[in-house]
């Protein structure tokens, strides 16, 4: 059997963080996910998922996210049912949250720095740190030859055509 979501959407409210009389803590959120297609009027409509989330990444969640956050969200549905005031069953069905990503780079200023201050270098798709003090790259250093990752085309002053039939995609 296979119980897999995966949804991309934006929160319509901040996370709503509780903790259970044991103690752990559980967030509820709704997820607006645009459909795929537009309306008769041109307008495109959205879903308003209800999800759950359980344990640290709930708290984790709740401090990272606001209203309005790109999310992505991997999961399973689950439908649970319970008896309300009135006596009548109420079924409810919701995503159970697994994992989570944040889409959208953080707002605000020195909060938006989450490793305390320090600065670690950035680093380029293939490892290696790119210009930790800020200088240009010149391609000229006496020891390219001693970092293999180094671009071996830097400072060459060649032009390197690449036609589409050489891409692999």
């Amino acid at each position: 059997m296979i119980n897999t979501v995966v949804l991309t959407g934006r929160l319509t409210r901040d996370v709503d963080l509780r903790y259970t009389q044991g103690g752990t803590a559980v967030g509820t959120f709704n997820l607006a996910v645009d459909r795929r297609f537009t309306n008769a009027n041109g307008d495109r409509e959205a879903d308003f998922v209800n999800c759950v989330i359980w344990r640290k990444s709930a708290e984790n969640l709740a401090n990272f996210v606001h209203k309005g956050s790109l999310l992505g969200v991997e999961g399973r549905i689950q439908t649970r049912n319970y008896e309300n005031k009135q006596g009548q069953r109420v079924y409810v069905t919701e995503v159970v949250v697994e994992n989570f990503t944040l889409l959208e780079p953080r707002q605000g200023g020195a909060q938006g720095n989450s490793n305390n201050g320090s600065q670690a270098p950035q680093q380029n798709p293939f490892g290696t740190p790119n210009n930790q003090n800020n200088q240009p790259n010149t391609g000229t250093s006496s020891s390219s030859n001693d970092n293999p990752a180094a671009d071996p085309f830097a400072g060459s002053g060649d032009q390197i055509d690449i036609s589409d039939d050489d891409l692999p995609f």
